[in-house]
């Protein structure tokens, strides 16, 4: 399974989900494309196969991907302090995998029920559905 976890900001969120996978399952291949360098370093860290930076490596990647993993603000242009571009939100949205969406307090958008679990919690659902479709 080819995995695409994009992040942006300092990446805290994709690191998170790229720890739980690996442990969870050493057969899922994960590529992480953050906005910007520090958001890519922090996910190759915690155990990416690959990385990239950037809206180029966002669009190649969501095209390959079987499922994109990301916070809700990846796919709204101009989040995350206008790190997200048009392009970016639109090749996730276009892209024929099945996304799984975070949701963010830091994107300016606020997901009715989301406060109810913690960071952890939603983690832990992200892995358990992606290894289980």
């Amino acid at each position: 399974m080819d995995v695409l976890v994009i992040d942006a900001q300092g990446g805290g969120i994709g690191r998170e989900v790229i720890q739980a996978l690996k442990a969870r399952a050493r057969d899922v291949r994960i590529r992480a494309v953050g906005t910007n360098s520090n958001a890519t370093s922090a996910m190759l860290k915690a155990g990416a196969d690959e990385g990239a930076t950037g809206e180029n490596p966002v669009r190649v990647c969501s095209k390959e991907a079987d499922v994109i993993i990301c916070p809700i603000g990846l796919v709204i242009a101009d989040s995350m302090l206008g790190e997200v571009t048009e392009g970016m939100a639109l090749a996730i949205a276009r892209s024929r995998a099945k996304k799984v969406l975070i949701p963010s307090k830091g994107c300016n958008n606020y997901v009715a029920g989301s406060k109810k679990e913690s960071l952890k919690d939603i983690i832990d659902d992200v892995v358990e559905y992606v290894l289980s479709n």
